[in-house]
């Protein structure tokens, strides 16, 4: 699978009044680093008011005009600028937004998921896609004429799939698609992301589901405090989390009803609380010295994993330099075996002279 977007070093705030005039600088997001490959859904997990649907927002274009964004979103090898965002949004990259609300309760539903047409010809092939893609998400014809109010929940959302699937996206934002659904329906939606991927769609499943994004994912990204403190791969979450990095992404794993509810001590730091250093400085129970001073960057494992911890940041270190001693003493023998082998040509060659 190739990279359909790379989002390196994202950091999002927002600027704000306080006591009059006085400015202030809310920081929400600090330094996201992600990929998505195609036909990959990765999960954004985290608790509420965490960032995850700023991320979404980001890559989209719709940040409100009081946020700052920083850091590089490449797409398909090319830079997401925010005039690239406005020509991609709803075309190559679609959302599923996370309430049904967002239909129109004045429009038939058929109407909204063809959006405008130039002319006819347009208005023709485009009716004829939804239908298609009604038919594939079991949506009868009945349906084109309804109005919202007339679907029922898992209708309506397959409604909103149907809308995002229409100009054939490459990749695909679920923004908390699953929240107050009955276990059929949430089936029934993660079902549909299978299919996207199947299709090879990238999905960015934004969620704080946590059962949810180990059904359907490929990997999960965990969120806390605005930071990406693990990317893990989805069959890490198994066992006894021993494949698992970061203490909290193992307190998360830990706290499943399958794993008998064992909590951690403490709360996440509130945006604007967030310490100079780690922020799961207080409850990390392998906190060392340097951890509130100084944030730990986002180390790369392999090709798929990565974790924020100076734990491992030791440890990457100490790797490397094993490498590099291995490579010296390999250098050292070749070089030897060179010389004993010069030297066996030299005195087969003198003998022959002889």
């Amino acid at each position: 699978m190739s990279d359909l977007i790379n989002v390196s070093n994202i950091s999002i705030s927002f600027t704000q009044y306080v006591k009059g005039l006085n400015q202030r600088e809310l920081k929400v997001i600090t330094d996201l680093t992600l990929d998505i490959k195609e036909g990959e859904i990765v999960a954004v997990l985290g608790s509420s008011g965490s960032g995850k649907s700023l991320l979404a927002h980001a890559i989209l274009g719709i940040l409100p005009h009081n946020a700052n964004l920083s850091g590089t979103m490449v797409y398909k090898g090319e830079v997401l600028t925010e005039e690239l965002k406005e020509k991609l949004r709803g075309d190559e990259i679609a959302l599923i937004p996370q309430s049904v609300n967002f239909l129109d309760p004045l429009m038939k539903v058929s109407d909204q998921v063809i959006g405008e047409c130039k002319d006819e010809a347009e208005e023709k092939e485009k009716r004829a896609k939804q239908r298609a893609i009604f038919e594939k998400y079991n949506l009868s014809e009945e349906v084109d004429d309804m109005y919202p109010f007339q679907l029922s929940g898992g209708m309506a959302r397959r409604v909103l799939v149907s809308t995002a699937l229409l100009t054939n996206p490459k990749l695909v934002i679920a923004d908390e698609p699953t929240p107050g659904l009955d276990e059929e329906s949430v089936e029934e939606t993660l079902n549909h992301l299978r299919q996207m991927a199947a299709d090879n769609v990238g999905v960015l499943l934004i969620t704080h589901d946590i059962d949810a994004a180990l059904k359907v994912a490929n990997r999960i990204a965990i969120f806390y405090s605005g930071y990406v403190i693990e990317i893990a791969n989805a069959e890490d979450f198994s066992g006894e989390g021993e494949n698992l990095l970061h203490p909290y992404t193992k307190s998360l794993f830990k706290a499943l009803p399958l794993n008998g509810f064992e909590l951690t001590k403490g709360h996440q730091p509130l945006h604007g609380e967030i310490p100079v250093g780690c922020p799961y400085y207080d409850r990390c129970p392998h906190k060392m010295d340097d951890c509130d001073k100084t944030r730990p960057h986002l180390i790369p494992i392999d090709e798929n994993k990565r974790v924020r911890c100076f734990k491992y940041e030791g440890e990457i270190k100490d790797s490397s330099e094993e490498q590099v001693v291995d490579s010296s003493e390999e250098q050292v023998v070749d070089s030897s075996e060179e010389q004993v082998m010069d030297s066996s040509e030299d005195q087969i060659k003198d003998g022959s002279e002889e």
